[in-house]
């Protein structure tokens, strides 16, 4: 076979990371795997960014006042994909798009990195260093915090159910 003919791959192999998009059939391959992935995690985030616009409508930020609705936004995100983790890995074998359309989709559009590094660039372009500082690491370690506290949890609660 010569240096740049392409070998025929069977239906169950992993798709090549270095896929030629020029190649009419590997294109279509790439599009078949990925495309209802594509569809869920798009609706799935149009679902999660709705619910955050929600949670500013319901709970507005003034300007220049502390972020506390992003903050809270995220830390409920982080403890909810730590719950939802625990329960498609240890308890229930979801369907392969449960986890793009919630976890990556719905999770990833509810919560929200761009407001945040936005707001602290905010604080630092106004003089108030120290706040943008302070809400860096404060969402940094309520995240974290989150997403352990809402793992332990859910395994510990699974092990006293099943007892």
């Amino acid at each position: 076979m010569s240096k740049g003919a392409q070998q025929p791959r069977a239906a169950f192999e992993p798709t090549d990371p270095d896929v030629d998009l020029a190649v009419p059939a590997q294109r279509r391959d790439l599009a078949r795997g990925l495309g209802p992935v594509l569809a869920v995690v798009s609706l799935g985030g149009v679902i999660g960014a709705c619910a955050r616009y929600g949670a500013n409508l319901l709970w507005p930020t003034a300007p220049g006042a502390f972020p506390w609705t992003t903050l809270l936004v995220n830390a409920v995100g982080c403890a909810v994909i730590g719950v939802f983790m625990v329960v498609i890995t240890d308890v229930w074998a979801a369907h392969r798009l449960v986890r793009p359309f919630f976890g990556t989709g719905v999770l990833g559009g509810f919560t929200t990195f761009s407001t945040y590094a936005v707001d602290i660039q905010k604080f630092v372009a106004g003089g108030h260093v120290r706040t943008g500082l302070t809400y860096l690491a404060l969402t940094l370690l309520t995240a974290l915090a989150a997403v352990w506290s809402a793992v332990w949890l859910t395994r510990r609660a699974l092990a006293w159910r099943q007892r």
